[in-house]
């Protein structure tokens, strides 16, 4: 009558990264999954997995690259940014540097100082600093 077995509750997919207002991250920085940015980042930001989202408000500020499958800008930007799939521009938005997109919508009032760049194909994926990728191109197949 009573079945003692309790089917196993589907685990979430995780927590959203959230970088509050007020803090700051001086270096690289990969994560996966979803990241929402209030804060100031200075280094290169990566995010791993194809569901993958950086989402920056109004007050967030990143000074480096930004590499992920979507992304959602409405502070500044400066460095290269690069969406594999759907990139955001909100009205805020303040880029100084190049984007890369598949996907863009563009608010009014979003600015870019920079080359635009539609990709037919996803870009390759960057690799972190000192990894050499010579070795594995020169492995036959």
């Amino acid at each position: 009558m009573f079945n003692s077995k309790k089917s196993p509750a589907q685990e979430p997919l995780g927590s959203p990264t959230v970088i509050a207002r007020g803090t700051t991250i001086r270096g690289d920085l990969t994560f996966s999954g979803a990241m929402f940015l209030e804060g100031r980042i200075e280094g290169t930001v990566r995010a791993e997995g194809d569901d993958a989202s950086f989402t920056q408000t109004s007050q967030g500020v990143v000074h480096g690259e930004i590499q992920a499958p979507s992304i959602v800008l409405n502070g500044e930007v400066h460095g290269d940014v690069h969406a594999s799939e759907r990139l955001q521009l909100g009205e805020g938005a303040r880029v100084e540097g190049n984007i890369f997109y598949k996907v863009l919508q563009m608010d009014a009032g979003a600015r870019v100082n920079g080359k635009m760049v539609h990709q037919t194909e996803a870009p390759k994926r960057l690799t972190a600093p000192g990894v050499n990728t010579s070795a594995a191109a020169a492995e036959p197949a």
